[in-house]
């Protein structure tokens, strides 16, 4: 399935009907705004992730609480990832993985989260719920890629709706074996 039309299967579920489904959306970010955001974090967005800015909104869709905008007032992936990354570094456990960033709040300190690095835009969990120790014990890959992410919502089969237990076959976050050497770095 070609980008485009991918963006506009997000936009669907995310509007309503028909032409008018771009209603209510966010306005997108420009090209500036997602440039001005990689030279402040020092690192590239994976391209799914910036032309999902650019193209569908700045945030306000997706599953449960909703994509983080970029860029903007208030709660920012910006934002975010400069607080956990520096919050992070101050503690005696550190946590928070280098070009990892938070894109959706799931709520009770748990994020979904993007792998930079990665040219697909790996999906990760942090849920730090289980952390004793080892920062590393808080990651989980969720999805190989944004778009498969992005596909589980769509279809609404990913393991934080409500009647999940209820699917045998429902897959669940696996341990994210990378997260002890870039929570290293």
């Amino acid at each position: 399935m070609h980008d485009r039309d991918r963006h506009r299967r997000t936009r669907s579920p995310c509007g309503g009907e028909g032409q008018d489904h771009f209603h209510g959306l966010a306005p997108t970010a420009t090209a500036e705004e997602v440039a001005e955001a990689e030279a402040i974090l020092g690192f590239a967005l994976p391209p799914p992730l910036a032309s999902l800015y650019r193209e569908v909104a700045n945030g306000g869709y997706g599953p449960d609480y909703q994509l983080l905008p970029l860029i903007g007032e208030g709660r920012t992936v910006l934002s975010e990832y400069r607080s956990e990354r520096s919050a992070s570094a101050e503690e005696e456990t550190p946590y928070w993985p280098a070009d990892v960033l938070p894109i959706l709040d799931w709520g009770c300190g748990m994020y979904a989260a993007v792998d930079c690095r990665s040219e697909t835009a790996t999906v990760l969990l942090f849920d730090p719920n289980p952390m004793a120790d080892d920062g590393a014990e808080a990651w989980f890959l969720d999805a190989e890629s944004l778009t498969e992410w992005l596909e589980t919502w769509l279809a609404g089969t990913g393991w934080y709706r409500e009647d999940a237990y209820e699917d045998e076959n429902v897959a669940y976050p696996e341990p994210w074996d990378m997260a002890a050497s870039r929570i290293a770095e």
